[in-house]
């Protein structure tokens, strides 16, 4: 999970306001032709040299002593962070996602590994989803940190640890929020346990069991984005990959990413694009030397949208849709899937005064807290 991004703009006094149709559609035009008015665009562009990214990224972006990062675009108007040339902000058009049941093929048996960096709240639903898989007929693998490796087995699925230090990983994620370090005394202790999350994730993929020492070759790769390296594994193994998620991670106009603080609805697109190229500054090193050096893949360039958070890998996010529908901007092959939960309560026997309590008035909202810190 990466940082907080804050987007501010001194020249939007009102984000109410803001130009007509008329005014919209020759503003969109001239981005159009001329994309260098358009960071968004110059961000995801590979014909505009690295180092020109990395300097209007430099410009525009500062990171804060709190871990956040502070996005100045100056002059950011309504219409010039769709990247794609259209007014997806203000004319959505839907896409068609019905899918015919009686147009998929049989599918034997797969071997699929799971691919989770996270705390016990990105863990859980994925122990959900590999018993159904498993209830499907497939032989799962959930590959994760070593502090799971007991919640993973008794669920009944098999397990593989992820490199790292489970303990320090887990006051780091719940720390800063996220893979990228606040204070600048973070960063070598951050990047030693993303290097080692990043090249434990072939072994995971095509290593015997480590318990039983039963043989496993990956059919199909489930991951949530923090696994980072997931989609070049992938590659060097010519597998497909599917991505879930408990949080939007794809690019849209409807709202912001997770981890970004903006006010302007202009900037909600963006906001995923800066996060997205923060991360890969973070760890673009270590992707090019797991993939030469284990993958034997060729590099890839700097900024070059690598990262698996496109419409062209088939994403699913695990909220209900009554709770925060599909946007409309979104292609085919991204979905939201609804909650996947986990019976851990089939024996579970709550006092009588709770059981009085809660059958009493209206039924309780309950509001969890979580993975928070708990500073003594």
């Amino acid at each position: 999970m990466p940082l907080p991004v804050v987007i501010k703009n001194d020249e939007i006094a009102n984000e109410t306001a803001g130009p007509s149709s008329s005014e919209r559609s020759r503003t969109e035009r001239r981005r159009q032709n001329n994309p260098a008015d358009d960071p968004a665009k110059q961000l995801l562009d590979e014909r505009i040299p690295i180092k020109k990214k990395l300097k209007m990224l430099d410009r525009i972006a500062t990171v804060k002593d709190d871990g956040t990062v502070v996005v100045d675009v100056p002059s950011l108007e309504p219409t010039i962070v769709g990247g794609s040339g259209t007014e997806d902000i203000y004319t959505e058009v839907a896409v068609e996602d019905t899918l015919d049941g009686t147009e998929i093929p049989y599918r034997p048996p797969m071997q699929i590994v799971i691919l989770i960096v996270g705390t016990r709240g990105d863990v859980q639903p994925f122990v959900a989803i590999g018993k159904r898989l498993q209830d499907y007929g497939h032989r799962v693998r959930l590959a994760t940190h070593a502090n799971f490796k007991e919640f993973v087995l008794t669920a009944g699925l098999e397990f593989f640890p992820l490199g790292g230090d489970p303990k320090i990983l887990a006051e780091f994620m719940v720390k800063n929020k996220g893979f990228l370090p606040s204070g600048p005394s973070e960063i070598p202790i951050q990047r030693k346990q993303m290097k080692e999350i990043i090249f434990s994730l072939l072994p995971a993929c095509k290593e015997p069991d480590p318990d039983t020492g039963i043989p496993f070759k990956v059919d199909a790769i489930i991951a949530n984005p923090p696994a980072y390296g997931h989609t070049h594994v992938a590659e060097a193994l010519k597998v497909p990959i599917h991505i879930l998620f408990t949080m939007p991670w794809t690019p849209t106009s409807k709202f912001p990413h997770p981890f970004s603080r903006v006010k302007q609805p202009a900037g909600y697109r963006l906001s995923y694009q800066i996060v997205d190229s923060m991360i890969w500054l973070g760890i673009r090193d270590m992707i090019n030397e797991f993939r030469k050096k284990k993958l034997k893949l060729r590099p890839v360039t700097y900024l070059s949208g690598s990262q698996g958070s496109g419409n062209d890998i088939p994403h699913g996010y695990i909220w209900s849709p009554h709770l925060v529908p599909k946007p409309k901007d979104w292609g085919p092959k991204i979905d939201v899937v609804g909650f996947c939960f986990l019976d851990l309560a089939s024996n579970y026997v709550p006092p009588e005064p709770l059981v009085k309590w809660l059958q009493a008035g209206d039924k309780p909202i309950y509001v969890g807290f979580g993975s928070l810190v708990r500073s003594v």
